[in-house]
């Protein structure tokens, strides 16, 4: 299934304000993807554009006593939603398996990248023991999605199903394959888990309607989707605490950051990779 549908007339509005954004700032964007439901593989046709990025600082700026503010936030207009992270904030989030920055590692829209500096990101990524944080992640949108749109009502908007059958298939995942890397989008863990045909059908039927209006509407309930929404949430074990070499971890992460605020990377300043390391992260 492709996911990435954004039409050239709107990848040239994002490029052109990503180019203000560098331009305003005096910061270079290391990376920037689709974040939303676009990214998630259930977008509605009128669904905004969530454009998420990591940009750089000149080292002048970070050697001084006066802190700048580690975010870049655009006033949403019209459909675009568009705002980054500093690569020192980021970086020091995925030290701590922060999950929205996985995804955003792993997002199948990308709309600009530095591709040796990512590269380098990811290895970094694939060296963080995050799949207890991604369990909690998700465990907690399943549950808070399901407790708040879906418990309790007769009926209710269909369109929340996604926002637990998302959450649950990544605990799907996260609990049957927690060697290999965690998918973004819905299609993609959908394709990789053992669904019954009842449940790939219901979420199927529920993609073919969205992708096609606005809202979906109100609905009775799903009783085959609330199952394994409840299922996954309660068979979602979060595992004992693995020993990290964090001393290690933090003095990797000060080496890439130095190395990706010195400029563009020449291939004799990148940081030492590991071995093992991986394009994508692994959950």
């Amino acid at each position: 299934m492709t996911f990435d549908r954004i039409p050239a007339t709107v990848r040239q509005r994002i490029g052109a304000k990503l180019d203000r954004i560098e331009r305003d700032n005096g910061v270079r964007i290391l990376l920037a993807v689709e974040s939303g439901s676009r990214a998630w593989g259930f977008a509605s046709p009128d669904s905004d554009y969530d454009v998420r990025f990591l940009y750089v600082r000149p080292l002048d700026r970070y050697l001084t006593l006066t802190r700048e503010r580690d975010v870049i936030e655009l006033p949403i207009e019209d459909d675009l939603d568009i705002n980054g992270w500093d690569i020192a904030k980021a970086l020091t989030l995925l030290g701590k398996a922060n999950p929205v920055l996985f995804e955003w590692l792993s997002s199948p829209i990308r709309y600009r990248a530095d591709e040796d500096s990512v590269r380098l990101v990811q290895a970094f990524a694939g060296r963080v023991a995050h799949r207890t944080a991604a369990i909690h992640h998700y465990r907690s949108l399943a549950a808070g999605n399901l407790r708040r749109h879906i418990d309790g009502r007769d009926r209710g908007r269909l369109k929340k199903y996604f926002y637990a059958v998302r959450p649950a298939c990544a605990l799907a995942w996260l609990r049957t394959r927690p060697e290999d890397p965690l998918p973004m989008a819905l299609g993609a863990l959908m394709d990789g888990l053992a669904l019954t045909p009842e449940i790939r059908e219901a979420i199927d039927g529920l993609l073919a309607r969205k992708q096609q209006l606005s809202e979906l509407g109100e609905g009775p309930r799903i009783g085959v989707l609330d199952a394994f929404i409840a299922d996954e949430i309660a068979a979602a074990v979060i595992p004992g605490p693995t020993p990290t070499e964090k001393a290690a971890l933090a003095a990797e992460a000060d080496r890439l950051f130095r190395c990706l605020v010195r400029g563009p990377l020449e291939k004799d300043s990148h940081p030492q990779e590991p071995a093992d390391s991986t394009d994508h992260p692994v959950f």
